[in-house]
């Protein structure tokens, strides 16, 4: 059986539970937005600037490093403090700030510290989004719930309209209007935050049980450990190809800036659709099954761009089944671990995961694909993107399941 809900009687009715999602959703949305405006603005950024390919890696490791920092930090900070809402609140509105300092930046190292302040404000946010999630929403709908929070916002805004938006900015006006766009919604969501949702209830929770695992237990857990050495090994996979897969279809296929954009704003419909689709299949058949096939997808995508010859249509068809294994990220960083131990460590052991990614993955990668790329040419850091998806693959098979509904059904 299932354990039970310690937060049902506290618990908000459905509409309520919605509006939750989505608003997180969508401030992470707006997150995501700025997080990858270097990405597609780099063929602008690097052309006016005049910085290597190191130093496009180094422009993402900066900010992963003190993304990470925050997750560890700020996660951990909010369970002991019980504190959520005002969090999101205040670290949504220092985004918006840095967002703009990137804009007004005249050299590479200005540039370079703004993106290491922007993952001081933005780090904390997904892994109190997801503590919040957690204590708000039903655990039936625990893993879409989750999905959507993180992936549907980010993805559509992140991912489909980021590079078709900031591409026409940088033509029409430049690059540096593009980073002072990414600031002012980030603005409105921290108001709706503040002035709709409330902190969630901690009341349930103090009059239950301690719990009995402790933090050292925690990770030693074993869905744990392996979530997060597949959350350095996927994060290493996104990163890298933010960061590299504009300029490559750039410079080694010779495509027009405006169809690189559409070409990576495909990325975003496919996490748009499966930052839902992917977690709920996982609610009913099981998350390891999910985090297998998802993992193994993702090898299409470098191989697609390496050897497809066909045309734009086909390579964007590769681009968007490839591209599914992004629905996986909530799973692994937040449902799988919250399952396994105490969903009252949601952020704690969200902020350690997706912390261990940015730092072993997220910092490092970026930095070795762009020294590759300067050595081997542009095709390196998609080799390094196959070579991740298939070492995730192989550890997705060790992984324990924990979805409610499938526990459920084999007695447990």
């Amino acid at each position: 059986m299932s354990a039970p809900d310690p937060n049902a009687a506290t618990r908000r009715g459905a509409a309520y539970q919605i509006w939750v999602v989505g608003l997180l959703s969508l401030n992470f949305g707006i997150v995501f937005f700025d997080r990858n405006a270097p990405n597609f603005l780099m063929p602008f950024i690097q052309h006016d600037l005049g910085f290597s390919n190191k130093a496009v890696g180094l422009l993402s490791s900066a900010l992963s490093l003190t993304w990470a920092i925050a997750g560890f930090v700020v996660g951990g900070l909010s369970d002991r403090m019980g504190k959520q809402k005002i969090v999101v609140v205040w670290a949504s509105l220092a985004f918006c700030l840095c967002s703009f300092v990137s804009g007004a930046a005249g050299s590479f190292m200005v540039l370079f510290a703004a993106r290491l302040l922007m993952g001081v404000a933005e780090g904390g946010i997904m892994p109190v989004s997801h503590a919040m999630i957690v204590e708000e929403v039903a655990p039936a709908r625990r893993g879409m719930a989750m999905g959507i929070g993180q992936n549907l916002g980010s993805n559509l805004l992140g991912s489909f309209v980021a590079p078709l938006v900031l591409v026409w900015i940088a033509n029409t006006w430049g690059w540096r209007e593009g980073f002072y766009l990414a600031a002012l919604p980030g603005i409105v969501t921290a108001a709706l935050i503040a002035f709709t949702l409330r902190e969630p209830p901690r009341e349930a929770h103090e009059h239950a049980e301690r719990p009995k695992v402790t933090m050292r237990e925690a990770f030693g857990n074993r869905n744990v450990i392996l979530c997060a050495a597949i959350a350095v090994l996927l994060v290493s996979y996104l990163v890298v190809c933010w960061a590299f897969m504009p300029l490559y279809l750039t410079k080694v296929r010779a495509m027009a800036p405006e169809t690189m954009s559409w070409m990576m704003a495909v990325l975003g419909i496919s996490a748009g659709l499966g930052s839902f689709l992917v977690p709920a299949i996982s609610d009913a058949i099981g998350r390891k099954p999910v985090m297998i096939g998802f993992s193994a997808l993702g090898m299409l995508l470098p191989l697609g761009a390496l050897y497809y010859t066909g045309g734009s249509w086909g390579l964007a068809a590769i681009f968007f089944f490839g591209w599914g294994l992004n629905g996986l990220f909530p799973m692994f960083m937040a449902t799988i671990p919250s399952e396994s131990v105490d969903p009252r460590l949601a952020a704690t052991l969200t902020g350690m995961v997706m912390g261990a990614g940015e730092v072993l993955g997220g910092v490092l990668s970026p930095f070795v694909a762009g020294a590759a790329a300067d050595v081997w040419g542009l095709g390196a850091p998609l080799w390094i993107m196959l070579g991740l998806t298939v070492a995730a693959t192989v550890l997705a098979l060790g992984l324990l399941e924990s979805a409610p509904a499938v526990l459920a059904r084999r007695g447990r």
